[in-house]
């Protein structure tokens, strides 16, 4: 962890850096906000911003939102300013730190903001041979493409790798190829100049140069424009890049892992994906079953979110009835993993006494348990039909009546399925030109 320190470099400060770097994290300091803006922008991997409440922390918020950069803010100063600290959460610091510095509460927000090794659950034996297969691939410096279902865990078995290889102690940088607009995702991946375009107030480092040395993980990469695939084939085949509006190549040292939730094979042929990158990209593929298959795991998965947040939210310890882990067992899960713990956390939340005794009494679990039957399961409710249909067309009507059920809201209805707006779109565009060629076959035929 590095935590940026803004402010003059007085006792409490001094003090406050002696503690921070017994815990373990690195500490780099800076007088003013205007000194701040250039370390930030280096690409040193700032995760906290520790700053005097007398700095103009509006000005570092908007700085850090003009260049989309995203680091937490915890503001300080002496506890009887209680008008400072109100200026520092108005203007946009998340915390208000009083002086002395307190060392509990101090080691308490370091902790809210270290980076959690996220526990990998294999029971099934299908996941144990995942597993299996990552580590061995771990100790390699060959590109992995991560495939599955929305919500298996692609990200978690990414950040695993990274841990079991020779790059463990240098940086692990993550992007989101369908959160970021397209216009914004070069300048995020590659950096840009000063100039640039408008809004390009400063110089940017982008996530290759931060991942310099380390690992970078393209999420969900089927989600990229095909011209910015042809950039980033480039970068892999050359191993340098070109930051936008500058004229000097970088050479760069990366491991570089990628997910998909789509098949990318399918992607080459349909034109979507570039077929040379897709080589490049899988060297190892490694595929997430979905939780369905591997049905051993759902219980000791769901204790672990149980207990996970029982402690969080501070209520008794909670465990599942035999009724409640027959129906966990029989249901699908369409959204993998992701829905598991949802349910779950509700399920804590909900449920009265330790024991959890019904999990169809959360609100809206019960309208998706028609998805039961894709496993030949028996129930009170309808089948709707699923029994002898594909996996594609039931998941066309789970997206569809989640749409429905939401009024149209294209947002939430990818939030309770998730997976990413930009994803449903691509879906419900596929399934208005299937519609369309359908209509035009049956025009042929009538002809």
């Amino acid at each position: 962890m590095q935590l940026l320190m803004i402010g003059p470099l007085d006792q409490h400060m001094s003090t406050m850096a002696r503690w921070v770097l017994k815990k373990g994290a690195r500490v780099i300091t800076a007088e003013t906000v205007e000194k701040a803006l250039p370390i930030l922008r280096s690409g040193q991997g700032v995760d906290l911003i520790l700053i005097d409440g007398h700095c103009p922390i509006a000005e570092l918020v908007q700085s850090l939102q003009t260049e989309r950069m995203h680091v937490p803010i915890i503001a300080y100063g002496e506890k009887k300013e209680s008008s400072i600290a109100v200026r520092a959460i108005q203007a946009g610091a998340q915390e208000y730190l009083p002086l002395p510095p307190d060392p509990e509460l101090l080691s308490a927000i370091l902790e809210s903001v270290t980076p959690k090794k996220e526990m990998l659950i294999a029971r099934d034996s299908v996941s144990k041979k995942v597993l299996q297969l990552a580590k061995r691939v771990a100790i390699s410096e060959a590109n992995v493409l991560i495939t599955g279902e929305s919500g298996t865990g692609k990200e978690v078995l990414a950040r695993y790798i990274q841990r079991e290889s020779a790059r463990a102690a240098r940086p692990f940088v993550a992007i989101n190829c369908a959160a970021i607009p397209e216009a914004l995702l070069e300048s995020e991946l590659f950096g840009h100049e000063k100039g640039a375009f408008t809004g390009a107030v400063a110089r940017r480092i982008g996530k290759f140069e931060e991942a310099n040395e380390g690992t970078l993980l393209l999420d969900e990469i089927s989600e990229m424009h095909p011209l910015l695939q042809g950039k980033l084939l480039r970068t892999i085949q050359e191993r340098e890049i070109c930051r936008i509006g500058g004229n000097r190549t970088l050479k760069i040292n990366i491991r570089l892992l990628a997910t998909s939730n789509r098949d990318l094979s399918e992607e080459v042929k349909k034109g979507n994906f570039r077929e040379d990158l897709f080589y490049r990209l899988n060297v190892i593929n490694i595929e997430i079953p979905p939780l369905r298959k591997r049905k051993e795991d759902i219980l000791p998965l769901a204790e672990h979110f149980a207990k996970k947040y029982c402690k969080i939210n501070g209520i008794e310890a909670k465990s599942f009835t035999e009724s409640a882990c027959l129906q966990l067992q029989r249901y699908a899960w369409p959204g993998n993993v992701r829905e598991l713990e949802n349910i779950i956390h509700r399920t804590v939340l909900l449920s009265d006494g330790a024991l959890v005794a019904r999990v169809e009494a959360i609100p809206d679990f019960t309208l998706q348990r028609d998805s039961f039957q894709m496993l030949g399961c028996p129930s009170s409710l309808p089948s709707g039909g699923f029994v002898g249909r594909t996996i594609p067309e039931i998941e066309q009507s789970v997206i569809l009546e989640t749409l429905r059920q939401c009024l149209g809201n294209k947002t939430h209805a990818a939030r309770i399925l998730g997976i990413s707006i930009r994803t449903l779109r691509n879906k419900l565009h596929s399934y208005e030109q299937s519609a369309l060629e359908e209509e035009h076959q049956k025009e042929v035929a009538c002809l």
